[in-house]
Formats: structure tokens, sequence, C-alpha cells
């Protein structure tokens, strides 16, 4: 550099890196966790079942209604299996119908601060663990797997699937990330079928413009399963879909709303199938009116609309959610988004179940 000596440069050489980094912890390789929480012959039975199933709604081929169920994000084990349990066993009761996935979320999205998730976090003391976190999470997907039941999970970090996704039926981008060129690279990548949501104002041409960007092979950096840095080559991931979630207060899941995106899937030259987010801004984020949303939904389902592939609810044991920190917790209630309870998440259900068994009768009259 002009005007500096060559001690002066050298200084300046070393201290220009890590400049705001605390310290540095070893990542467990994926491969590590991988091989100590290995996948059961009947777990990969499990997941290839799933994707296929899903795959099939979302094509078309199969008439039934994906489901993805379950808490906004894991922060007990315990009352998520406790939750998983029920869950399965009135999947079962409902199977010709609706195909359930549990929504298993682990990393959780911040528009400004706060508890980013299981993996990030997993004793809620900000000793952000990430190795404990990733062990704790691929130890519970196996038992829900166990329990006959598909998993679906978001991917935030693009490092995380080589630890989890091998579990995972289903995956999602959120609408804070549907925009970013990473996650879509990731979705072309990913061995499942992935939705998209719409951005967090209600631009539904941006989650569009995701799945033909994700329905395309793709090359960008990433980590193997060795714990390496590598090049990914991807093929293109042609099972991708929107998600409708409202936007600015906004709901999007009214008839006119989803023809309003299936024109725009149409003109993208894409699949014209949905899956509508009853939570969120479709709800006015109030969880008591998820069963409102969702029995609109269900009614146009039960009129005929065949592009309604699924539908998403936030649900956990206990309605409400209450906050991390602030004394004893209550034993099957959110700490981040509210959700309704576990008797109206079994009506929701069954009335989408009956909205199915309508629809098929609409299309044989």
């Amino acid at each position: 550099m002009i005007g500096m000596r060559p001690s002066q440069y050298a200084i300046s050489r070393e201290s220009v890196r890590d400049q705001r980094i605390e310290r540095l912890d070893p990542l467990l390789p994926p491969r590590d966790l991988l091989d100590e929480l290995a996948l059961s012959e009947a777990q990969v039975e499990a997941v290839v079942h799933g994707r296929a199933a899903i795959q099939a709604i979302l094509s078309g081929a199969d008439d039934r209604l994906l489901a993805v169920v379950g808490p906004c994000s894991v922060h007990d084990v315990d009352a998520t299996l406790d939750y998983a349990s029920r869950l399965s066993a009135h999947a079962r009761a409902i199977e010709r119908d609706v195909c359930v996935a549990m929504r298993v979320y682990f990393e959780k999205p911040r528009t400004t601060t706060g508890w980013k998730g299981l993996i990030n976090d997993p004793y809620m003391d900000g000793s952000n663990d990430v190795n404990a976190g990733l062990r704790v999470a691929r130890r519970l997907l196996l038992e829900v797997l166990s329990l006959g039941l598909s998993v679906g999970c978001e991917f935030l970090d693009p490092i995380t699937p080589q630890y989890i996704s091998d579990a995972v039926c289903w995956g999602a981008i959120g609408a804070r990330t549907t925009e970013s060129q990473i996650h879509r690279q990731l979705g072309s990548g990913l061995s499942m079928p992935v939705g998209f949501k719409n951005r967090t104002d209600g631009n539904v041409q941006v989650a569009v413009d995701a799945v033909r960007a994700a329905a395309v092979p793709h090359a960008f950096a990433g980590v193997a399963v060795d714990g390496a840095p590598a090049i990914m080559y991807t093929r293109g991931n042609d099972d991708c879909h929107i998600i409708l979630r409202g936007g600015h207060e906004r709901p999007n899941y009214h008839s006119a709303d989803i023809a309003n995106a299936l024109g725009l899937l149409r003109a993208a030259g894409l699949r014209e199938r949905v899956v509508v987010d009853v939570s969120h801004d479709n709800s006015a984020k109030d969880y008591r009116r998820q069963p409102l949303v969702a029995a609109e939904v269900a009614d146009q389902i039960g009129s005929g609309n065949d592009e309604i592939a699924g539908v998403m609810l936030e649900s956990f044991l206990v309605a409400g959610r209450q906050n991390p920190g602030a004394g004893t917790l209550t034993y099957g209630q959110s700490i981040t988004d509210g959700c309704i309870d576990w008797d109206t998440t079994v009506e929701v259900l069954d009335n989408l179940a009956l909205a199915v068994r309508e629809r098929r009768g609409a299309h044989g009259a």
C-alpha cells in the first residue's frame, strides 16, 4: 500500500480477518451424526413412502389433501413426542382422505431478535450449543418416523440439511428467505418436495419465481457429508410448489386470491397447485382464527377445487403461546407463534377430510 511500511503491512494483514468473531468451535461432521443416529430400514421405508405420497398429491395423481400439522417450532422434545403419538393415531384414522405430515421445525427465522430454534440453542439459555442441537433434532426426527408419521421441516441454514434431510418427507422455504438465491439453489438439490412461501409483504410472484429457479440445475458452494467444503451440482427439483400465507396483514386464501396465484403459475408454465397456510397473515396472526380460515378453505375444496393440494396448521397440545424465560413453562404450549390446541386440531382435520370426500362426490356428480 502507498505510504505504508512493510512492518505496518504485516500487522494489517493479520488484523483484517474475523474481527467480530468471538470464538470458533469445531462443527460435528454430518457423516458422524448420520452414522451415530442412522435410519433403520423401517424408517427409510417411511421416508420413501411419505415422499412418494406427497409427490403424488402435488402432481394430482392422488386426490387426497396434504396436511402439514404441528407446533410453530419444537422446544420441548417430550411434549413434541406426546403430540406426535396423538397425531399418528389420528392420521391413520383419516389417511384415506388426508395425508398428514407432522410439522417438526427446528430453525426459527427472526425478523429482529429472539430464540432461533432447537438446533441453534437447544437449552434455551443462550449457550448456542449447535452440535448438541443437531443431535437432539435428529434423534427426535427418528422417533417421529418410528410412529409412522411423515415429517415436514423448514430449512433455514443451508448446511443443516446435511444433518437431517434424509429423515424429512416435505420441506419448506420461509417467507423471509424465498427470494434468496442460496435457498432457491438449496431447494433445487433437496431430495423431497419443497414449498416456497410468498414474501412477507404478500408478493406471490416471488414464490413462483423461486419454484421456477429451484426446478433447474445449479452449482454452489456447500459442505459434503464428511464435513469438507464442496461444490454441489444439483439436478433441479420439479416437486416444488408455492405456499400462500398472506402478507402485511392481508390474507390470500380466498377463492379470488387462489385464482390469482394459479394464474401466475400458469403464466410461468408451472403446475397449478397451491398449499394454503392458514396461520400467519392468513389468520391475522391470531391462532384462534385458524379454524375459521381452514373452514373456508375446506368449503372451496368441498365445492370441487382440485388446485388446493394442501394446508398448513400451527397446532400443539395447549392453545396459545408463552414467553420463554418467564418461569416454569406450560407443558405442550408454543414459545413462538400461537397454536390451536389438540382437540381443535382434530376437528379441523376431520372437517378437511370431509371436504375431500365432498370434492370426490362433486366430481362424481
